[in-house]
């Protein structure tokens, strides 16, 4: 993740968690979608985004949200061992969670270069060569 990346996710993370401390899970919500575009491709700070996401849903009692959150957090793991990260995708639950969507143009500018393809075939050629090695072993 490169530093602009980063700060930005780090931005919209401390809006998240002061907006859900003040009670305003409606503004809350919203950075934990734009730090969930930024930080969608890095394991640990996707996982934290669908964990805040669960954490509003459970506060709302927005059933549908919590089950959806629920879900991507449990898909968090394999889709990063395979590099499958929809870019753009919010992580809300109102949407496919296999849906690509546009970059809002401020992260687009932010994130740089994405390629969907190109991390996929990574991450597989890598996980043929850990299995490889495991084999061989």
């Amino acid at each position: 993740m490169n530093e602009l990346a980063k700060t930005a996710f780090n931005a919209a993370m401390t809006e998240a968690r002061s907006a859900y401390r003040s009670g305003d899970y409606d503004a809350c919500f919203q950075q934990l979608k734009r730090a969930h575009i930024l930080g969608q491709r890095h394991l640990v700070r996707h996982w934290v985004s669908h964990w805040w996401m669960l954490k509003v849903g459970l506060k709302t009692r927005d059933r549908r949200e919590v089950f959806g959150q629920l879900v991507r957090l449990l898909a968090v793991i394999p889709g990063f061992l395979v590099g499958w990260v929809p870019i753009g995708n919010t992580g809300a639950a109102e949407v496919s969670a296999l849906r690509p969507m546009p970059l809002p143009y401020d992260l687009s500018q932010t994130l740089g270069d994405i390629s969907l393809l190109r991390d996929v075939l990574v991450r597989i050629a890598l996980l043929v060569i850990v299995f490889l090695l495991l084999v061989i072993m």
